[in-house]
């Protein structure tokens, strides 16, 4: 009789992750219908773009041949598909690194395998001297980052689940931490973690068109990678509690006018806008040669 209890039992959580899987991908769609597949600004079409600078391989890591992008995954993936994409760029932006997030598959959700090389990326990136700023940004256009994976979730078991949620938070906390300015560059799509990264960075520019929210709550899910601290800081608390109890998305107008973000730019034809004014803001950052520590 228990092991029949206990099997309902698990069958009925199985059921329920999945259906929370399925909503905030309904969620995530919804979200993202308004925005097109145009080319990311630094592919084969545009090389002589500024943000395409040549660059060197994080320290640690492997390098690639010069004509390939820096790429790093523990996990070989099908396709070739490298989950981050680290760059230090050089000429005159060099001391500027940019982080892209890059599993087009799944809306750059977070997995296991993505917060351990986030994880591994911080822990060179804060005692590297020679970086200046770091710009986070997504590869995949029309997305920043969809949350969670929820897939990857509801296979979990559920003391993995917290593992995960524990280690998803302590590395937002270690950008949260890192000793330089951090700049996120949301140029579609930035969903419960997604939001929860951002919000961990010093300065956020978003494209008019990105859309924003904290949207676990539509799930019976509270958010768990400092959510619900940092955006009450961010545009004080009863806003903050509005947007969490609600679930409610805005886009990058109202995030800019209830300070959410520092930018809101128009989207351009390659859906970088807003990593083209996060490259600006860094590097009208590069004079000060002194590390900056802000609490967070």
């Amino acid at each position: 009789m228990a092991a029949t209890v206990a099997a309902a039992a698990a069958a009925a959580t199985l059921s329920l992750l999945q259906r929370r899987r399925a909503g905030l991908a309904a969620v995530a769609t919804a979200a993202s219908s308004s925005f097109s597949s145009s080319p990311s600004a630094c592919s084969s079409s545009s090389p002589s773009s500024s943000s395409c600078s040549p660059s060197r391989p994080l320290r640690g890591f492997a390098a690639l041949p010069p004509s390939a992008a820096r790429g790093y995954s523990s996990e070989a993936k099908a396709g070739g598909e490298e989950e981050l994409r680290v760059r230090y760029l050089d000429d005159e932006h060099k001391g500027i690194v940019v982080l892209g997030l890059n599993r087009a598959h799944a809306k750059n959700a977070l997995n296991k395998n993505l917060v351990k090389m986030m994880s591994k990326v911080m822990e060179a990136l804060k005692s590297d001297k020679k970086v200046r700023t770091v710009i986070f940004r997504s590869e995949v256009p029309g997305v920043f980052c969809a949350g969670a994976d929820l897939k990857e979730r509801a296979k979990m078991h559920s003391s993995e689940v917290s593992s995960f949620v524990s280690k998803a938070r302590a590395t937002i906390n270690e950008m949260a931490n890192l000793p330089v300015p951090t700049i996120a560059a949301i140029d579609g799509i930035a969903l419960g973690g997604g939001l929860e990264l951002a919000l961990a960075c010093d300065i956020r520019v978003a494209a008019t068109s990105a859309k924003m929210g904290l949207v676990e709550t539509k799930l019976a899910i509270i958010p768990g990678a400092g959510g619900t601290q940092r955006l009450p800081r961010t545009i004080g608390v009863s806003l903050a509690k509005e947007l969490i109890f609600s679930a409610r998305v805005v886009d990058g107008e109202e995030a800019k006018s209830i300070g959410l973000v520092g930018h809101a730019v128009e989207q351009n034809d390659a859906g970088d806008a807003a990593y083209r004014k996060a490259l600006a803001l860094a590097k009208e950052f590069l004079p000060q040669n002194f590390l900056f520590s802000f609490p967070n």
